[in-house]
């Protein structure tokens, strides 16, 4: 008996560490009916460990909120009660969830008491401590945040604020956000050619971009000709291993007339920013080098294309499907940020 419950516990151990994702595991729901993780895959989960005679348990007025604004955009909470701490969360899973749904009108899915820490821990619970960077369990209400490719995002401890949550949560829940805080640039590509229906998409976006007094003051030229790309590199080997560059130049001829002369660049440069979040939800992979002000990049890139005087290289934009994964840095600095905030009547 002995060697099986070994033998168990060795399986689940291999289980745990060749699970690439959350997807690999399985769980029983409130009625010991076994269910795959898969059948969350491509939704944004947030796993809590739970507890009905906690401090923490008000916290359920928090969560069923967030469930009920996020659930249409793929949003899971999936609750598991654990017993383990200070035993606050006595009775049957039907007993805490009928409390639950008569204290807190809770809809999301509600899982079988388990074990988080110890070696009767849950595999799930093994898998995810190690994926946040380890560590046991400390208390109720602990929090992890999958994203929708079945990977840990980050770990939230018990008196983090649901509120505090939301934000990472919506950089995951909303596709718009969350291809803004994936996209990186990226310089290695494969040499997998890109349609020209993508290349169209992406120009289109660059030309959606907000524009001074409506005046559109760009022209793009696309090369796919690696001739071209070659020679159009220089020292920047990314523009030759691409499949297109994107030019991204200003009209001066549009810039000059009339008003809001002088921004052409800040027109362009937004545009190469719509071009740069086109390519990342395509799946392609992009950088901006850049061109004016410096005379020698522009002068060469004209030379190169034989543009006239009046359109101005500001930035090419390498573009290509992605042969490297870089993780995308996270740049947010509270210290960057200030608020002004005023009371009363402004003077």
């Amino acid at each position: 008996m002995k060697k099986m419950i070994f033998c168990l516990m060795a399986m689940m151990g291999v289980l745990t560490l060749s699970a690439q994702n959350i997807y690999d595991f399985t769980v029983k729901d409130d009625a010991g009916k076994d269910v795959s993780l898969a059948e969350y895959k491509g939704k944004v989960l947030l796993i809590v460990n739970t507890a009905t005679r906690c401090g923490f348990t008000p916290q359920y007025k928090d969560l069923e909120p967030l469930y009920q604004k996020y659930h249409a955009q793929g949003f899971e909470i999936l609750d598991f009660p654990c017993n383990q701490f200070g035993q606050q969360a006595p009775g049957t899973i039907q007993e805490i969830h009928q409390f639950c749904t008569a204290n807190f009108d809770i809809h999301f899915p509600q899982f079988d008491k388990i074990d988080v820490n110890g070696e009767n821990a849950h595999p799930l619970y093994t898998w995810l401590k190690a994926q946040a960077g380890g560590g046991d369990i400390k208390w109720n209400f602990t929090k992890f945040l999958v994203g929708r490719d079945g990977k840990v995002i980050k770990r939230y401890e018990s008196r983090d604020q649901v509120a505090a949550i939301e934000a990472d949560m919506q950089m995951e829940v909303n596709p718009v956000l969350s291809n803004i805080m994936t996209r990186t640039s990226i310089r290695q590509y494969t040499n997998e050619p890109i349609s020209k229906a993508d290349i169209e998409t992406m120009l289109r976006a660059g030309m959606a971009a907000p524009t001074a007094v409506n005046k559109q003051p760009w022209h793009f030229v696309a090369v796919t000709n690696k001739e071209k790309l070659t020679e159009l590199a220089g020292r920047r080997g990314m523009i030759k291993l691409a499949s297109v560059a994107i030019v991204v130049c200003g009209n001066l001829d549009k810039a000059m007339q009339g008003k809001a002369q002088e921004y052409w660049i800040q027109d362009c440069s937004a545009a190469t920013e719509n071009i740069l979040l086109a390519a990342h939800a395509l799946g392609l992979g992009a950088v901006w080098t850049g061109c004016y002000p410096m005379d020698d990049r522009v002068a060469e890139v004209s030379k190169v294309l034989k543009l006239p005087e009046t359109i101005v290289p500001l930035c090419v934009i390498a573009i290509g499907h992605p042969a490297e994964q870089p993780t995308p840095k996270d740049k947010w600095k509270p210290e960057n940020v200030s608020y002004n905030e005023f009371g009363g009547k402004a003077e």
